[in-house]
């Protein structure tokens, strides 16, 4: 390809990056005339091959640049996992830029138009910023993030040249039994319509702005309301119904300026939709107004009439329903033989051909491509930058819904002296992303540049911290603070990720979790899935859980929430189900869920004093451990405290009035002697009590001390400070409660 490309660059250099026009220039060429007189120029100038050439999306793997220059091929697409080698971001736009010298050596020197499935990022770029999937960023009800997102998906995307990216999905998923569930922001439509501002910040102010890149609102319509949840299936409601939950999504994108719309696999009542003109013609177009260009699903046109191989019936129909690029990755041949063969026998009229080419000129003539066809190579190294990651950290913070927190055992404390990890999520970028990740079903392991799990929970904690991992749990003992689980679902995408049957943990993390139980050890489970499972049998066993969604390549903005650096705000996009029979569950249907739809627990702003406090939930330690009661139901203990020793609890709120005493539930077998002193904002602040650690018999013989406590109101730090005795360990503590 590459000496071909050489041979037409002189061809191509009277069309490439000239910027300007001179008086004798054709109207379609100079760039201050307005954008209509431009197309209707060229479009005036245009033979028929080009006209259908222009409606002709092919796979890059499957063309030359020669086929580019012949055949007038107006667009080009990467399908997931198809890159240049090596797979960089300079590759991907050195790749570009000679398929735009190819298809600009033609004597009207039209660019082609590029494009990718950037879903959650970059995500077919190793070194790309992989961002929280759709279901992830539903969950922080936050557009703005979800706009700054979009402008930061532009820019990596038009540092590797392309200019058209196929997102967002607004499907409105209404049964999680879909495969593509998490390609949903949520179940209802206000929420897929809250975040088109995704379209704001992958086009920009304008087009031609650079960092712009064409949007792509997907897949109209109904295909996340499929009888069953089956992919590609049949959407069986009302009117009224697919007006009501899956057309408000694509009603504000369309406001909004979506520069491209593309047609679901799915039918609607048995109908595909690739070839309904009254849903792509009168609705789309006329009804809302849609002015941009329409273009199919991935050789999606072949499924009109059901049967393998597409047909010239299905090529007239699809483009007579109102569709004017035709994606055929492989087929663009016999398309453009069939489509070209259908307009001379006046099966499908001129004007809908003139119609498609006059859509399709508009967005390339709005991107600047007839003045600037080539890379930007300003936006290249954007590419994975640092500012991109932060804001793919905060977008993974945010998205994290606290579901359970027993006892408060979130946030953990950074100065743990001991936390266990498990989980075959726990230290996987490529599970914790997800489908559509450099492959289109997703993959194992380091797949991408990024921070796992388990690396973010290593980086939060104390230097002082020990953090075990085992993937099954193999090594756990009741010395820990706490065992993180990173379990969930394994990576998928469309078809292969439709779920039939079951739809909880697999056999390897109910293995997992079963050994962290047995520990004794309070099991905080992170969930990493692409939709909510059935975790209803299991809960009770877990201490908290948190779903994470398929967070992308920062797993440090999971470590983020979990360690109290920010307090979880995400709430659940979805209706989480008490069972999979419950699918399909949805609010207002009058199913009663495990989690309702909007709910997120939230760590308390205060402790109450009055209340009992574990005192393994300390979130700041000196010289302390914890280790499991031999008690029955006794949980965890602080265990031998040494005088200097401490534990804190932050944000304990005694109220107005002060209390008058404190119970302690304490053991110690020491013979040293000594006190426990209750104090307030630091080990060194007001004495608030102070208890006995004399032996109780044993450092596992529990008693209850009661002592008088005064002089503390408001909301403190609560110091529990070993002091006094000979030196030695005075006393084990489980928990204390205040009174007044």
């Amino acid at each position: 390809m590459r000496s071909l490309v050489a041979a037409v660059i002189l061809l191509a250099a009277a069309v490439v990056d000239t910027g300007t026009a001179s008086a004798a220039d054709p109207i379609y060429q100079d760039p201050s005339q307005p954008v209509a007189a431009r197309v209707a120029d060229l479009l005036g100038r245009m033979s028929l091959d080009e006209k259908v050439g222009q409606m002709t999306q092919a796979e890059r793997n499957a063309v030359s640049a020669a086929d580019l220059t012949t055949f007038r091929i107006g667009s080009l697409l990467s399908g997931g996992g198809s890159a240049p080698s090596p797979n960089n971001a300079t590759s991907w736009a050195n790749m570009y830029d000679g398929f735009q010298r190819a298809a600009t050596a033609t004597p009207l020197g039209i660019p082609l138009i590029y494009g990718v499935d950037a879903v959650h990022g970059h995500n077919n770029v190793v070194g790309a910023t992989i961002f929280p999937h759709n279901i992830g960023l539903g969950a922080t009800r936050d557009p703005a993030l979800v706009q700054r997102i979009g402008r930061a998906t532009a820019e990596e995307v038009s540092g590797t040249g392309i200019d058209w990216d196929f997102a967002p999905c607004l499907c409105v998923a209404r049964n999680d039994r879909w495969g593509r569930t998490y390609e949903s922001f949520g179940e209802q439509p206000e929420i897929a319509s809250s975040m088109t501002t995704l379209i704001t910040g992958l086009q920009g102010a304008k087009l031609s702005d650079p960092g712009s890149v064409l949007a792509t609102a997907k897949h109209y319509i109904g295909d996340g309301g499929t009888t069953g949840g089956d992919d590609q299936g049949n959407t069986q409601i009302s009117e009224a119904e697919l007006r009501a939950v899956h057309l408000p999504p694509f009603r504000e994108a369309v406001a909004r300026g979506a520069g491209s719309v593309m047609i679901t696999y799915s039918s609607w009542n048995g109908t595909k939709t690739h070839g309904h003109k009254y849903l792509i013609t009168d609705v789309l177009k006329n009804e809302l107004g849609f002015s941009g260009l329409v273009v199919s699903d991935w050789n999606a046109i072949d499924q009109i009439d059901g049967q393998p191989g597409f047909t010239a019936t299905e090529v007239r129909t699809a483009i007579n329903a109102g569709l004017d690029m035709i994606m055929v990755p492989a087929e663009w041949r016999s398309f453009i033989t069939l489509l070209k063969a259908e307009v001379q026998a006046g099966r499908v009229p001129m004007s809908r051909i003139d119609d498609a080419n006059r859509r399709i000129l508009t967005k390339k003539f709005e991107l600047g491509l007839f003045e600037k066809p080539l890379t930007d190579r300003a936006f290249t190294p954007s590419v994975g930058s640092a500012a991109h990651r932060q804001i793919a950290r905060e977008a993974v913070r945010k998205s994290q819904v606290l579901l359970k927190n027993q006892n408060g055992v979130l946030p953990l404390p950074k100065t743990a002296s001991k936390v266990f990890v498990a989980g075959k999520s726990a230290d996987n970028i490529g599970y914790q992303s997800g489908g559509w990740t450099l492959t289109w079903q997703g993959g194992s392991g380091p797949t991408q540049p990024g921070t796992t799990v388990l690396q973010g929970i290593r980086s939060a904690v104390s230097a002082s911290t020990t953090v075990t991992y085992n993937r099954n749990g193999t090594g756990i003992d009741g010395s820990y603070q706490a065992a993180i689980a990173v379990v969930g679902e394994t990576p998928y995408a469309e078809g292969a990720g439709d779920r039939t049957g079951g739809m909880g943990l697999d056999s390897e993390d109910l293995a997992t979790l079963a050994t962290l139980r047995a520990s004794g050890v309070p099991v905080v489970v992170v969930l990493v899935s692409g939709r909510p499972l059935d975790i209803a049998a299991q809960l009770s066993g877990w201490h908290a859980l948190v779903a994470a969604w398929l967070p992308g390549t920062e797993g440090n903005g999971v470590a983020d929430v979990l360690f109290g650096d920010y307090r979880p705000t995400g709430a659940l996009p979805f209706s989480w189900m008490q069972s999979a029979s419950q699918q399909p569950i949805n609010a207002g249907d009058g199913k009663t869920p495990l989690f309702a739809y909007g709910f997120g627990d939230r760590f308390p702003a205060t402790q109450n004093a009055y209340a009992l406090i574990g005192a393994s939930y300390y979130d700041e330690q000196r010289g302390t451990q914890v280790e499991r009661c031999t008690d029955s139901g006794c949980g965890q203990n602080v265990g031998y405290l040494t005088p200097g020793d401490y534990v804190a609890y932050a944000d304990v709120d005694f109220g107005a009035t002060p209390p008058t005493s404190v119970v302690t539930r304490l053991a110690s077998g020491s013979t040293a002697g000594g006190t426990l002193q209750y104090r307030l904002d630091s080990p060194t602040g007001p004495l608030v009590a102070t208890v006995p650690a004399a032996s109780t018999g044993g450092w596992q013989a529990w008693t209850s001390r009661t002592a008088t406590a005064s002089g503390a109101t408001g909301v403190h730090r609560l110091y529990l400070v070993a002091t006094g005795g000979t030196g030695g360990d005075l006393a084990n503590v489980n928990w204390f409660q205040f009174a007044r």
